[in-house]
């Protein structure tokens, strides 16, 4: 895994050779869009590395959490997949593994029998209290640099950017 310093480097060299033959290219919006990219990805990398030893995935540990911060810990298949940026397939599987493991269960709904639910077990509550507390020193570490109000700013920054993707959703033909 290369440093982040030298692909930030290589990438601003690139855009910058690119901008050259392409006068229009919008050099300052790729560069950001490239940095949130390579961030991103940098930092989903450094979270499966943390969840390895509990055997959980991006996708599973999601999961987990929308479950876990879930009023009464649950949710239906249809939640789970926007939430978690899945298909519906690919939910299918996530539940399946974490069901196999007891993380969690999935029953018709009391009130509509067609509806499925999808709740959290005690097995995976226990999980979720073990696995997130050695989480934060490292969450730390990565904004340990950063005033409160860096960090206020780039929250605020980083919704208006979702804003304006949901923006674009709306008008972009399925």
């Amino acid at each position: 895994m290369a440093p982040l310093k030298q692909c930030i480097r290589m990438m601003d060299e690139g855009i910058a050779r690119v901008s050259q033959v392409l006068v229009q290219l919008p050099a300052a919006e790729a560069t950001l869009s490239r940095l949130m990219l390579i961030v991103s990805r940098r930092m989903e990398e450094d979270l499966e590395l943390q969840l390895k030893p509990h055997r959980l995935n991006h996708s599973e540990f999601l999961t987990m959490m929308f479950l876990y911060s879930r009023p009464d810990g649950s949710s239906t298949p249809g939640e789970l997949c926007e939430f978690a940026a899945q298909g519906a397939t690919n939910m299918t599987r996530i539940a399946n593994a974490l069901v196999k493991r007891g993380l969690i269960t999935r029953a018709a709904c009391r009130e509509d029998r067609r509806r499925v639910v999808i709740r959290i077990t005690a097995a995976g509550r226990r999980l979720v209290l073990k696995m997130l507390p050695p989480l934060f020193p490292r969450v730390d570490a990565m904004f340990g640099d950063f005033s409160e109000t860096d960090q206020r700013h780039l929250a605020r920054l980083l919704r208006k950017l979702a804003a304006n993707l949901d923006q674009l959703s709306e008008h972009t033909p399925s």
